[in-house]
């Protein structure tokens, strides 16, 4: 029996995300909760980025991409903090069928684009640990431009494809979802017509612009690892690894909640844990990212000295 016989009911232009529940005591607590999250996010990404730009030293492909990252990183977060924040605030927990779908389209587009920006990261390192005599050659200006502009225009054409079909779709049955954003998942669900295709459009997209950058970082962290564990001297392997170190644990951090969120199977696993650890990747990623780059970076931590050394003058 098709999807349309089965729920023959009212189309719904409109959902209600539920978020983390109805608490009147706890909306308060995680509205301050998620601001301070923002406000620091936004914040540390900006100077991040504002250090990148205003010292010359940093003008190196490692950091372009890190600085290319904390601009995604702010649309990101700002994708899914300020709808969470105002439903907190205002208790509106309503928001429109294709509004719902917009934020789904970003939060595609951002998601796919940072794989492959961790990818290029990768690369690079790669570049720089495995094949040092022609990093110059191989990894100068015009290939990370290249390599940016290439994560964000692929990411843009494979998300607009999906949402193509999803603007198609109508909703019915029930109007809750039970998640604090706009998901693919809980979407799906409320469909009233058959979804196989989506689904299928949408699985090839996600392994092609997920499991593909995924192996590919990893392959590239295997040769960097096997290459750095050849070195004679420990102190030239510490000084190799500190190179690649950050990234390495913002990718297996990333990666980690992805694939516990996404494939891990969820049918015994409470709402509230799928949720935390939504949380994790969605809004806890992106702030930890510069702390990261920043405290295990000598030159970021250097450069940060002397612009507060300027401005405190």
């Amino acid at each position: 029996m098709e999807k349309t016989e089965v729920r023959n009911q009212t189309l719904i232009m409109e959902f209600i995300l539920l978020g983390f529940g109805s608490d009147p005591e706890l909306q308060p607590l995680l509205f301050l909760l998620f601001l301070l999250i923002y406000i620091v996010t936004v914040a540390g990404n900006i100077l991040f980025v504002v250090l990148v730009v205003t010292n010359k030293h940093l003008h190196i492909p490692m950091y372009f991409l890190l600085g290319s990252l904390s601009c995604l990183e702010i649309c990101y977060t700002s994708a899914i903090l300020p709808r969470l924040l105002a439903s907190l605030l205002t208790w509106d927990r309503t928001i429109s069928v294709k509004g719902c779908i917009v934020q789904l389209y970003f939060f595609g587009i951002l998601t796919s684009t940072e794989n492959l920006l961790l990818t290029a990261m990768s690369y690079d390192r790669y570049l720089a640990i495995c094949n040092p005599l022609r990093y110059a050659a191989l990894m100068n200006g015009r290939v990370c431009w290249q390599l940016v502009a290439g994560s964000w225009i692929s990411s843009f054409l494979l998300c607009t494809i999906v949402n193509i079909f999803f603007f198609q779709l109508t909703f019915c049955d029930s109007k809750e979802i039970d998640h604090f954003f706009c998901d693919f998942s809980p979407m799906i669900k409320l469909s009233c017509v058959d979804t196989q295709t989506l689904e299928l459009l949408t699985f090839i997209i996600s392994v092609t612009g997920t499991f593909v950058p995924f192996l590919l970082t990893l392959t590239s962290y295997i040769c960097i690892i096997t290459t750095i564990l050849r070195i004679p001297s420990s102190i030239g392997r510490q000084k190799a690894f500190s190179t690649c170190s950050s990234h390495l644990i913002v990718f297996a951090v990333l990666y980690l909640t992805v694939l516990t969120v996404y494939v891990v199977p969820t049918a015994n696993v409470p709402k509230v844990l799928h949720k935390i650890f939504s949380i994790f990747y969605t809004v806890l990623t992106p702030i930890i990212n510069p702390v990261i780059y920043s405290l295990r970076n000598k030159e970021v931590n250097e450069s940060l000295r002397k612009t507060v050394l300027k401005l405190v003058a």
